[in-house]
This record gives structure tokens, C-alpha cells and sequence, in this order.
């Protein structure tokens, strides 16, 4: 376990510490005052290659359905790229910043050598898609998903309830047999099976050191253990020690140092060398901090592309279909849950791209907004429930509560007469039922839900906020800052160099919320509240009794999939960027 600098509260308050929020499409990092919290520059950097769900960038060659490729070398050119510009705009001397943090999407796994090589970099596997790294939302691995689940449920592995009893496709174990049973050279020439998170922070330190987030949530470690070699041998023989030969690595606490920044990391950022580096973290775990959220029953969800809902507890419950708990998975001496959304901004931009005719954008256009705002202008004035729709938030599958990527989107009560604004409308409540079925299976378990806090880009529209609230008939509080991630990240580096003693002191410190910022309408939670009991019967029907039409269309789909079409400039994802949806 990695120890860090404990020599309490540093004097030099006016110090100050990076963090660095590595995202689905662009990295961000906010240079931050340890005194107070205060962001004193900031810069973005978009990944060159976004994300690669259609083709594979070296070669052009068409991708399979379900896959989501990133280029690990976008990360480090990120690192390149924003702390140096974040630094200058904040207009400090380098040599005040005592202090580095990073924080990513996850699951985002890739394979490496074991000096850290990416397998994409070595120059014969550079047109292999297993070399590159998995997105959080590469979603191929579901049919070796479905044989964890299955066979774990039959064995009555210990650790299942942990993970709500199924486990994730988009986690590194399915991952990692999905790359075994498709291209074996790949899974026997990685030394490591690498969480990004881990991987940025290695780049920095030049040490790997797992972090203990995605460890237990993304990697099955609970109680100091993986899943055993008999369990993953049922699954594949090959597979057997997958766990200690690939995955098991020092396990680093988060808020400790990993190591401190080398010369040549250095070098890249313009910081100064030996500075504390971070344990690595996920963006939506690190964005409690932030939000002031650490104490148990304050839930934060991170609205982007899609969602993330993490809550600290005093108590250890197996809640259905949540993402997992972990011990001090959030910050220490609490139980960390998770669940979340797959798709949420990534549902808005889709409906905008496909949906929308081009009347809505030369008219937004003319308003002097953007398509988004004027598409929930034109239909927050209308009556709430009154244009007819309801809707299934599952255009990128089901993480939580019924953890099924083979499920899709729907849009009932469509008729000739039905606007472009209803539609989306009905997009954004059906994000809201989502997260109230997330809610209520955490409120059943006897975890309470005390408060509700928002944060990321889509907490910019006030009108889905409105609807949240009115929804969930809960007071939401929302994250003042825009960089919630970077800024806990930030609040962890403060702490791995000693200017802090713990997470909660630095988070009083530090973190930005604003409490009850929207408060329920009773009138619109009434009609919500009649509109959400029909989303349950669509949401069951799909989900939980027997109906898998929407797994019978999507094997359709694939066995008569018509060939890869690719139109110029459209080569990469066409998601929204990351929380900035809507603006």
C-alpha cells in the first residue's frame, strides 16, 4: 500500500495543486488554490482521435457493433497540451503548484507491456483492436458479461451481491474475455490489463499503483481478493489466472501518493519535478469531494454523456443492480456505492443528430442559442405530460438497475402530430425516471438517499434540473463548479502532499455547492408521478420478465448487418462532448 506525505497542514496555504479530468472525448485541467478552493485557470484539450466506434483510425477498418476504441497516446498528449496552458492562464509561478491529480472514465482499460507500453504503440499491432484501449462504453463484451453472471449466480460466488448480482460488460473482467476469446496473441502478449486511471498516473511516476476505486468496482477486488482461479477457469480454462497474472497490482488509498512527478513528466507539464502525484481515481468517484458530498446519504450524480451516481453509507447493503460497494471506495471509513446511466447527453446529442429537421437549428440559430436550449425552451412552456410521450433512457443499454446493455430506446405515443421539442422532452424526463428508479432501489435496500446533488455539464439546462427535482420530488443541490472532476481531483492532490490531513477536511475546504438550488413543484410532481408509474410497466415488461425483443432485434441486426458505410468526417463518434450536453 503507497503511503503519503503526513506531515499535516501546510503553512503555505497560497500553494497550489492541479487536477487533471480525463473524459470520454477531451481532458480538462483547473489549477486550484489549496486556502480555499479557488480556480485559477483552466484548460481543455480535445482527444485527436475521439472515440473510435465505427473504424479503426491506423487502418480504416470497419469495427463490430457495441465497440468504443480510445489511443492512449490522445492521454498523454492531453497532459502536454493542458497543464502548461491551465498553469499560464492562471498566471502563477510553476514552482507554487505542490501537487498533481488525475481522475478518469472507467471502466477504460487497456493492454499493456510491463514497462507500460500500450500494445497499440508496438508497431505490428498497431491495426489489432484489442491492442487498444477499451472505452467505458464499449459494450461488446456482452456475451462474456452474461456467462460471468450466469456461472457466478450457479456457483454462488460470494462476492456477485456486491455488484447488485450481475456484473457489468463494460468492466474489466468481461473485457479481458472478450480479448482472450478473440485474439489470443493480444491477451498473452499484455503483461498488464491497465485501468487508464492507473496508466496516466504510471506515466507520471513511472510506477504502477492500482487505485483502490476502480479496483473494487471495475476489477472484483472485495475483502483483499479477486474472484479465484476456479471461478475463472469455469469461465475459460485460458482464463484461469487472469486475475494474478494480468490484473492483481499494489493497491494504492485514495487521497495517497502514488509516487511523485519524474523528469520527464515534468518536463510535459512545466511542473516541478518530485511534486506529489496522486492515486489514480474515477471522474465521478473524485467529483464528491467537490461537491462537498462526503458524509453518508449525500448522492451525487455526474451528468454527461451519460451518468454516474456515487453515495457513501454507513452501512453495507446489497442493493439490486447497483454498479458495487466498496470500503472507502468514496472516501474512508464509509461504504461507497455506485450505479449510474449509460447514456444521458450521449441520448440528447443522438435525438439532435437524427431526429431534429433543419428548420429546429436555422430557428435556434436565429434565437442566438444553441439547438439544445432551444429544443427545451420550446417545450418547457408547454403543460408538463401534455404532449403525450413516454419514454426508455436505454438507447445505450441499462447499467443500473438492470445492468443489460442488450437493451435500446424507446419512444411510445408518437403520433403525425408530434413536434421535434416533444420528443426530446420525453428524452430528458425518461433520464429522470432512470435515476428515480436508482433512487427508490437504494431508499428499498435501507440506504437513504438524504440528499441529491448534481454536477457535470448538463446541469447548465435549469430546465432538466427542474425536472429532476420534480421527478425525484427532491430538493437538488448542484456543484457550482464546471470542473467538478478536476476540482477532486485537485482536492486529492492537496491531500497527497500533505496540505490536508484527509479527504473531508479538504473537501469543507475546498469543494463548491450550492444546497437546494431547484426545489419540486407539487403540481408537476403529481403529473410525474403518474407518468413515471407507466415508465415502470414499460421498464419492467422490457426488462425483467421475459420480453428480450429487444435482444431478438439486435441479433437480427447483426446477423444481416449490411456493410460499414462511413461518411466523410464521420469516422469517430458523433457523441456530445463531455458534460456539455445541453448547454
Amino acid at each position: 500500500m503507497t503511503g503519503h506525505n503526513k506531515g499535516g497542514i501546510l503553512a503555505r496555504t497560497e500553494c497550489c495543486v492541479v487536477g487533471v479530468d480525463f473524459g470520454t472525448l477531451s481532458a480538462r485541467a483547473v489549477v486550484v488554490r489549496i486556502a480555499d478552493g479557488t480556480e485559477l485557470g483552466s484548460a481543455a484539450f480535445d482527444y485527436p482521435h475521439a472515440v473510435m466506434d465505427t473504424v479503426l483510425a491506423s487502418s480504416g477498418a470497419p469495427l463490430p457493433p457495441r465497440w468504443a476504441l480510445q489511443d492512449a497516446t490522445d492521454y498523454t498528449a492531453a497532459l502536454r497540451e493542458t497543464v502548461p496552458r491551465a498553469v499560464a492562464a492562471a498566471k502563477i509561478n510553476p514552482a507554487e503548484v505542490i501537487g498533481i491529480a488525475t481522475d478518469f472514465t472507467a471502466c477504460t482499460v487497456l493492454p499493456v507491456t510491463a514497462d507500460g507500453t500500450p500494445l497499440s504503440a508496438v508497431p505490428e499491432l498497431v491495426d489489432r483492436p484489442h491492442a487498444y484501449v477499451k472505452l467505458w462504453r464499449h459494450h461488446a463484451a456482452q456475451p462474456q458479461a452474461d456467462r460471468i453472471n450466469t456461472i457466478a449466480a450457479e456457483r454462488g460466488e460470494r462476492w456477485l451481491p456486491r455488484y447488485g448480482g450481475l456484473i457489468s460488460s463494460e468492466w474489466e473482467f468481461a473485457k479481458g474475455l472478450q480479448v482472450l476469446e478473440e485474439d489470443l496473441e493480444i491477451y498473452e502478449r499484455m503483461d498488464h490489463w491497465v485501468e487508464a486511471a492507473d496508466w496516466i498516473v504510471w506515466q507520471l511516476t513511472g510506477c504502477y499503483v492500482r487505485n483502490a476505486c476502480t479496483a473494487g468496482y471495475k476489477g472484483i477486488l472485495q475483502n483483499g481478493e479477486y474472484p479465484s482461479r476456479d471461478f475463472l477457469g469455469a469461465l475459460n480454462p485460458a482464463f484461469a489466472g487472469f486475475a494474478e497474472q494480468k490484473v492483481a497490482h499494489e493497491i494504492g488509498q485514495l487521497g495517497f501518493a502514488a509516487g511523485t512527478l519524474t523528469t520527464e513528466a515534468a518536463s510535459w507539464t512545466g511542473l516541478p519535478e518530485g511534486i506529489a502525484v496522486a492515486v489514480g481515481n474515477v471522474d465521478a468517484h473524485v467529483t464528491a469531494p467537490a461537491a462537498k458530498a462526503v458524509g453518508a446519504g449525500q448522492m451525487v450524480a455526474i451528468m454527461g454523456t451519460s451518468t454516474c451516481h456515487v453515495m457513501s453509507a454507513d452501512r453495507l447493503a446489497e442493493i439490486p443492480g447497483m454498479c458495487g460497494v466498496v470500503d472507502g471506495g468514496i472516501v474512508p471509513g464509509l461504504y461507497g456505492y455506485e450505479a449510474g446511466q449509460s447514456g444521458v447527453g450521449d441520448i440528447f446529442a443522438w435525438y439532435v443528430a437524427n431526429q431534429v429537421p433543419e428548420r429546429y437549428f436555422t430557428l435556434a440559430a436565429q434565437a442566438g442559442t444553441s439547438i439544445h436550449q432551444y429544443l427545451t425552451d420550446l417545450s418547457d412552456v408547454k403543460p408538463v405530460g401534455s404532449h403525450g410521450l413516454l419514454a426508455l433512457d436505454w438507447h445505450s443499454g441499462n447499467r443500473s438497475v438492470l445492468v443489460n446493455h442488450e437493451l435500446s430506446g424507446l419512444i411510445l405515443g408518437s403520433t403525425l402530430a408530434t413536434p421535434a421539442e416533444d420528443g426530446y422532452r420525453a428524452l430528458l424526463e425518461a433520464t429522470a425516471y432512470g435515476t428515480r428508479t436508482i433512487v427508490e432501489a437504494f431508499v428499498e435496500s435501507g440506504v437513504p438517499v438524504i440528499e441529491f446533488i448534481a454536477a457535470g455539464g448538463l446541469i447548465k439546462n435549469e430546465a432538466l434540473m427542474q425536472i429532476y427535482s420534480d421527478v425525484l420530488n427532491m430538493p437538488v443541490s448542484v456543484l457550482t463548479s464546471e470542473q467538478g472532476p478536476a476540482l477532486g481531483s485537485a482536492i486529492h492532490a492537496a491531500v497527497a502532499a500533505g496540505a490536508y490531513p484527509d479527504i473531508r477536511t479538504a473537501a469543507e475546504a475546498m469543494g463548491r455547492v450550492e444546497r437546494a438550488a431547484y426545489t419540486p413543484r407539487p403540481a408537476a410532481t403529481a403529473v410525474y408521478n403518474r407518468l413515471y408509474a407507466e415508465y415502470l410497466i414499460l421498464h419492467d415488461y422490457f426488462g425483467r420478465h421475459g420480453n428480450d425483443v429487444m435482444r431478438r432485434l439486435k441479433d437480427v441486426q447483426h446477423e444481416v448487418r449490411a456493410p460499414q458505410v462511413v461518411l466523410p468526417g464521420v469516422g469517430h463518434t458523433t457523441v456530445a462532448p463531455d458534460r456539455g450536453m445541453p448547454a
